[in-house]
């Protein structure tokens, strides 16, 4: 785990399309194993053979994309804060109970919960705009999977599921977006109004029940059922896309009519962030979104999005502790991140 804190996925790399402004897409699908009780009515002993089959029915081919093998039963708690801290796992399943595993792709693009509320949960994650290559990667792999373990499926409803907004399909297609210019100008509140018109969610940095922070929203559909994969697909691609032309429009209009009010706001994010001696993460998540921006509004030269979108995971709590090789009170952690910003920082400097 102490070498997986020190890499980045490729989904924060920063150079998929539309990376201004989308970090990341994701495609999740919901399966559950034929003959077996859904995860909170499975016995302990059932939830092991589930465990079990499915790790035995990845073959060679899937066994050698999904390197990192995760024994979420036995992890300490900190390393499976870092694992949800990078989108490899939820929240349900680093802090769930009895068997439970997650096996993981080197890039960190596809990954498997075993487990968490369904039996499976088939995950692929890309740097930028690319809900398709995302949807075409998490087909392959689940019907790789489901040649060999039976699926839960009704004629009339399809996938069936714990949970009654996943039966259908089975899909969660989400979008992660950077909109600090809308957050600026108070219109944050009309992206949430026009996607609930639509049956779609905008929610925080880890999905359901978390706050926004640094200004990242992860918008998803609600609904499974009536509609088919590619349908749920297009119409998170129309809202996504409209509202990277607003973010885009806003911004421009805030660097034409207040660029030295804007230059000045990520000036101060730049000079608390390479010289404050303790720092918070939430502090650090506000600053940091600052910066990304005046990195694509040209006002910070020798700094890329790929080291920004980096420190928004390394400074977390756990990657915090991983990197350090230590357990912190929270005390520490706000100078050990502080520590750790200027050193990346300092080598950069404002256009």
């Amino acid at each position: 785990m102490a070498e997986l804190a020190r890499t980045s996925g490729e989904w924060l790399r920063g150079d998929g399309p539309e990376s201004d402004i989308v970090i990341s897409s994701r495609v999740r699908l919901a399966r559950n194993v034929a003959g077996f009780a859904f995860v909170t009515r499975a016995a302990a002993d059932a939830r092991f053979q589930i465990v079990q089959m499915v790790k035995s029915a990845m073959g060679e081919e899937i066994q050698h994309r999904l390197v990192h093998h995760v024994n979420i039963e036995t992890l300490s708690t900190l390393d499976g804060q870092m694992l949800m801290e990078r989108q490899l796992i939820s929240r349900e399943l680093g802090r769930g109970e009895g068997p439970r595993a997650v096996a993981i792709s080197e890039g960190e693009r596809h990954s498997v919960m075993i487990n968490e509320e369904d039996h499976l949960r088939i995950q692929v994650l890309h740097s930028g705009f690319a809900l398709d290559d995302c949807w075409m990667e998490c087909d392959a792999l689940d019907n790789q999977i489901e040649e060999t373990v039976p699926y839960a499926f009704h004629p009339e409803l399809g996938y069936l599921t714990a949970c009654p907004t996943n039966v259908g399909t089975g899909i969660r297609v989400s979008v992660m977006v950077h909109l600090p210019a809308l957050r600026l100008t108070r219109e944050i509140q009309k992206v949430h109004q026009a996607a609930q018109k639509i049956n779609l969610a905008v929610r925080g940095l880890y999905g359901e029940g978390s706050q926004a922070m640094g200004d990242f929203y992860q918008i998803s559909n609600q609904v499974t059922l009536g509609k088919s994969e590619e349908q749920l697909i297009a119409e998170v691609k129309e809202v996504v896309s409209n509202i990277i032309g607003w973010e885009r429009r806003v911004r421009d209009m805030l660097v034409r009519d207040k660029r030295a009010e804007l230059h000045d706001q990520v000036a101060r994010a730049f000079g608390v962030l390479t010289s404050a001696r303790s720092i918070s993460s939430e502090e650090t998540m506000h600053l940091l979104s600052s910066l990304r921006m005046g990195i694509q509004q040209g006002l910070i030269d020798n700094l890329d999005l790929a080291t920004v979108n980096e420190l928004f995971v390394h400074t977390q709590p756990a990657h915090l502790q991983m990197l350090h090789g230590a357990a912190l009170e929270t005390a520490e952690r706000n100078t050990v991140r502080a520590n750790y910003l200027r050193k990346r920082l300092n080598s950069s400097s404002l256009g």
